[in-house]
C-alpha cells in the first residue's frame, strides 16, 4: 500500500469542505505518541491506554501535540499493534479502548460510522437516513468532520452522493490510498474520473 500526502481538504459534505480545523480534542489527553502507517506517522494520544485521538500528518486536520501532553512511546500498545494489523490488511473493525468527546448528536453519528463495513462506502445522506434524520445531512457531514478518531471511526467511508470522494481532515490523497486499500476496485483514480465525464 503505497504512501501517499496531501495537505487541501477535510470530511466535509456534498459542498466544498469547511477550511477550519473543528476536530474534537478531548481536554482530558495526558499523553500521545506516534505510530507509522503507509499514510504517515499517526499521532495517537489519550490517557492510560485509552485513546482519544488519532491525527494524520497532513490535511486540515492535522495538529501538533499540546505542550501540556507527555509524549511516552510505550503507551497505546494495543492501539498501535490494531493499527498496524488494519494497514497488513489482518483486521477489518478495531476493538482497543477509545473515548470520544463530542455532543449526543456527534456520537450518534460516529456510532453510525463505525457500522460501515470494512471496503464499502456511504453517503452523507444514506447515514442521515440511518440516524433517523434525513433532513441532516449538513449537520452529519460537519459531524464527519469533527471526528477525533479516524480510521476506527471510519470517516474516510463517507463519500458524495456521485461517489465523488469530496474532502478529508488527512487530505484526499489520504483518503484515497485508505479507500484503495479497502477495496481496490471501488475507487480507483481512473473510476472516478469515468464519474466525472458521465455526469
Amino acid at each position: 500500500m503505497a504512501s501517499r500526502a496531501s495537505a487541501r481538504y477535510n470530511c466535509g459534505m456534498d459542498e466544498p469542505p469547511l477550511k477550519r480545523n473543528t476536530k474534537r480534542v478531548s481536554s482530558a489527553i495526558t499523553h500521545y505518541t506516534y505510530q507509522e502507517s503507509p499514510v504517515g506517522p499517526l499521532l495517537i494520544a489519550g490517557a492510560g491506554e485509552v485513546v482519544m485521538l488519532i491525527n494524520f500528518p497532513t490535511g486540515s486536520q492535522a495538529q501538533q501535540p499540546r505542550p501540556d501532553w507527555v509524549r511516552d512511546d510505550a503507551m497505546f500498545a494495543e492501539a498501535k499493534v490494531q493499527l498496524t494489523e488494519y494497514f497488513a490488511g489482518a483486521r477489518t473493525d478495531f476493538t482497543m479502548p477509545i473515548e470520544m468527546d463530542g455532543t449526543d448528536f456527534q456520537k450518534e453519528v460516529w456510532t453510525a460510522l463505525r457500522a460501515v463495513p470494512f471496503g464499502e462506502t456511504v453517503g452523507y445522506g444514506e447515514l442521515a437516513e440511518r440516524i433517523g434524520r434525513p433532513k441532516a445531512s449538513r449537520a452529519v457531514g460537519a459531524a464527519n468532520h469533527a471526528n477525533p478518531l479516524p480510521i476506527v471511526v471510519p470517516c474516510h467511508r463517507v463519500i458524495g452522493s456521485d461517489r465523488s470522494l469530496t474532502g478529508f481532515g488527512g487530505g484526499l490523497e489520504t483518503k484515497q490510498t485508505l479507500l484503495e486499500f479497502e477495496n481496490p476496485d471501488a475507487h480507483r483514480p481512473d473510476i472516478q474520473q469515468d464519474l466525472f465525464q458521465s455526469a
